[in-house]
């Protein structure tokens, strides 16, 4: 066992005993999680395995402190710690994916893209009414000008990818705030191929005219070209906005790069810190310099205090991403990728676009005379935990869906390769050409339950096993 391993594990033992003594329950739900994750198959493409390091960075006294604010400019004493963790994360974040500005406040992916939608709203509508009234930034608004504005945001459009073309809630769904903040439209994939089309797109920008042009992605299995998403927007006078959630550890490890990397193409681009980044769950907004006022104004605009505890994980898990070893695991996540979905081809299976070229590999079910509900649920039973997730023109909906969005980021944490994936690709194509959809009362095929043939579990979780304890989850940590 190394030495960190080593302290790793005494320090949550300690950890542990100290929970146990006020509340062992939730000493007990800590230890069958890991025992969980160590004993499936983690496929779910917005899961990773943070480090040690990461985790324990979380569990600290900055918890403690309120820091509203920005850094040198709180609205409570005592917060010159705060500071050095926000400017070190700002400057890891900078650093590692060669942006102007960085903002490392945002407590998740949603508010990280809240805080883009009012920033660039804040910097983008302008009206004479204001002009007139000599309003020259957001702090000199009163709420007569706040009423104006008010009226003029009511009528601006975005233009986001749609949900079931691979989109994300937060790009402009309908229930969700960014469908109630803006006037909005989704832009979708060609029906052949369901591969983004840029002049489609382009068209339909030119008779739109967004104020924001979103672009990425919670489910599309291929790269997007940045440069000519810039070059719709700036047609139009949209700004750009990229959602890079999913894919950011990809742009970090340099596996997306020139017009690939949305950074040197969008004006904000906004992201998690977990996912493909292996850090802790927050978010980040990236931004050039014209933007950054209003992006460092989120709180108190959407946010309310930073979670200094997490901004202190966000700059270790930053400074782990700017070493060599990561740009090795990215890579490897993209070629696991290639390999899952080359295995999947192999054998049959469906996939949206016929693969995948980045971290992203999506089943489509119907195939199987399954729902992605009842696919998800098989799966699970056999110790492969996934998610469903709709397809493009989904016939069930997005509830039941149609297709299963598998990831290969937290798998390839544990250091499979290529021949592992193409084994857990024969494995779930022999537990879902097992899968029969159940009757409902009525006797005709449901969509929400599943019969699982017989033996099929065992055989599935005895592999897995195999693949698993060969590639250990946090090796030489006891608890």
């Amino acid at each position: 066992m190394s030495d960190s391993a080593q302290l790793a594990s005494t320090s949550y033992q300690s950890a542990l005993k100290v929970i146990e003594g006020v509340e062992p329950r939730i000493a007990g739900a800590i230890r069958s999680e890991l025992t969980d994750q160590r004993e499936s198959l983690k496929l779910i493409a917005s899961e990773n395995y943070a480090s040690p390091a990461v985790l324990l960075t979380m569990g600290n006294w900055l918890s403690d402190k309120y820091a509203e604010g920005t850094v040198g400019h709180r609205f409570y004493a005592g917060c010159q710690n705060v500071d050095t963790v926000e400017t070190v994360a700002a400057e890891h974040a900078r650093e590692l994916f060669g942006a102007e500005y960085a903002y490392a406040q945002p407590h998740s992916g949603i508010d990280a893209n809240l805080v883009a939608f009012w920033s660039i709203l804040a910097h983008r509508v302008e009206t004479p009414e204001l002009a007139a009234a000599g309003v020259k930034s957001m702090n000199d608004l009163d709420e007569d000008a706040w009423e104006v504005l008010r009226k003029k945001f009511g009528n601006q459009r975005m233009l986001g990818m749609s949900l079931d073309a691979g989109g994300h809630l937060t790009h402009g769904f309908r229930p969700n705030i960014s469908g109630k903040m803006f006037h909005q439209r989704s832009y979708g994939t060609d029906p052949q191929t369901q591969l983004l089309d840029y002049d489609a797109l382009a068209a339909q920008a030119r008779e739109f005219k967004p104020l924001i042009l979103v672009a990425g992605y919670s489910a599309y299995p291929r790269r997007v070209n940045f440069a000519k998403m810039r070059e719709i927007a700036d047609e139009v006078g949209a700004t750009l906005m990229v959602d890079m959630a999913h894919f950011a550890g990809l742009v970090a490890g340099k596996v997306f790069t020139g017009d690939e990397d949305p950074v040197p193409h969008a004006h904000i681009v906004t992201t998690t810190t977990h996912k493909s980044l292996r850090g802790p769950r927050g978010g980040l907004v990236l931004a050039t310099e014209e933007y950054a006022p209003s992006v460092d104004r989120g709180c108190p605009m959407v946010l309310g205090g930073p979670l200094s505890h997490m901004m202190a994980a966000k700059a270790v898990a930053l400074a782990e991403a700017r070493t060599p070893q990561f740009r090795s695991y990215a890579q490897q996540v993209a070629d696991n990728a290639k390999a899952l979905a080359d295995g999947f081809l192999r054998r049959g299976a469906t996939l949206v676009t016929g693969g995948t070229d980045n971290h992203i590999v999506l089943v489509d079910v119907n195939n199987y005379g399954l729902t992605g509900r009842q696919a998800e649920s098989a799966l699970l039973e056999a110790g492969v935990v996934t998610n469903r997730n709709s397809v493009p023109h989904d016939p069930n909906g997005a509830w039941y869906t149609s297709g299963v969005r598998l990831g290969t980021p937290a798998l390839t944490s544990r250091g499979f390769g290529a021949d592992e994936f193409d084994k857990v690709a024969e494995l779930i194509v022999d537990v879902l050409s097992n899968a029969t959809p159940a009757p409902t009362k009525s006797g005709v095929p449901g969509k929400a339950k599943h019969i699982l043939a017989d033996g099929v579990a065992d055989r599935v979780r005895g592999a897995s096993a195999e693949l698993l304890n060969a590639h250990p989850l946090y090796p030489g940590l006891e608890l």
